[in-house]
């Protein structure tokens, strides 16, 4: 059998592990064997986390790190990479999905737009940028995954730092993966995971129960590990409430605002309502 970024012997480093879509990550990873590192803003979240993966890795306790991280400081993700290789000897699987959504007006308080593109934006190239390098010079097969957001790609009103920020991550995730297809001998591959909507403590606003439109954060991992397996860069993840074929339309729509020189973001345009009603409801 062809060896694989998830064989045992691999170890898996997630940023933002400590909950969400991160956890159910390094649940399943810790569940297959793999030898796990989780790096989250430090306390007791991430050290019960780190208990929890210890209860279903095969390997208990040894096969598990957690470590303290602020990923919007190129430092800290530094002394995670260094941290990594001292325990464990290296990472085969990086997923970069450390994030927060405080909200953001594009006039408001600018310490929102540093707090958000300094960990959305900043931590996907610092972790990438850290642990790349060692990855490619292990010469084993490796994944990089970036989580970034559909609304990265369609760029609704109203949250206008986070949409900058994964606009970011998109574009960035690109040119990772165009490096390292063009690199010599690599054998490591970029992702972008780009998520549906998901029921974690980003999304809750207070809620404790599901709504019946989310997808849990096992389900969207359910799915990553079938596209990754399938080869995708593109990992678009539906939910309960929009299909891919919605999603593809709205991505369509927003690409088409630069072809036929629309109004910028005229899905939300009034003149613009009936055209992109028609163009959902056409059947192609």
């Amino acid at each position: 059998m062809a060896q694989s970024a998830f064989d045992p012997q691999s170890v898996a480093v997630i940023t933002g592990g400590a909950s969400g879509i991160g956890l159910a990550a390094a649940n399943r990873l810790a569940a297959m064997g793999l030898c796990v590192c989780i790096a989250d803003l430090g306390g007791d979240r991430l050290s019960q986390a780190a208990e929890a993966l210890a209860a279903v890795s095969p390997n208990g306790a040894a096969s598990v790190m957690a470590w303290p991280t602020d990923v919007s400081r190129a430092e800290d993700v530094q002394r995670l990479e260094a941290a990594v290789g001292e325990r464990f000897g290296g990472a085969d699987i990086l997923m970069n999905n450390a994030g927060v959504q405080p909200g953001s007006a594009l006039f408001g308080p600018a310490e929102a737009w540093d707090r958000v593109i300094g960990t959305n934006l900043w931590g996907i190239i610092h972790g990438s940028r850290a642990f790349a390098p060692g990855m490619i010079a292990r010469g084993r097969p490796g994944l990089i995954i970036n989580t970034g957001s559909k609304q990265g790609i369609t760029t609704p009103p109203g949250d206008p730092a986070y949409n900058v920020a994964k606009a970011g991550v998109k574009t960035f995730t690109e040119a990772l993966q165009h490096e390292l297809r063009n690199t010599p001998g690599c054998r490591v591959t970029a992702h972008l995971l780009i998520p549906g909507f998901v029921f974690t403590p980003l999304t809750a606003n207070g809620r404790t129960a599901k709504p019946d439109a989310a997808w849990t954060p096992e389900q969207t991992v359910d799915f990553m590990m079938d596209r990754l397996a399938a080869g995708d860069f593109y990992i678009l993840c539906p939910d309960n409430d929009v299909p891919r074929p919605l999603d593809e339309k709205r991505i369509l729509w927003a690409a088409g605002d630069v072809v036929e020189n629309r109004p910028a973001l005229s899905r939300w345009h009034p003149d613009y309502a009936a055209a992109f009603k028609a163009f959902v409801d056409r059947r192609d």
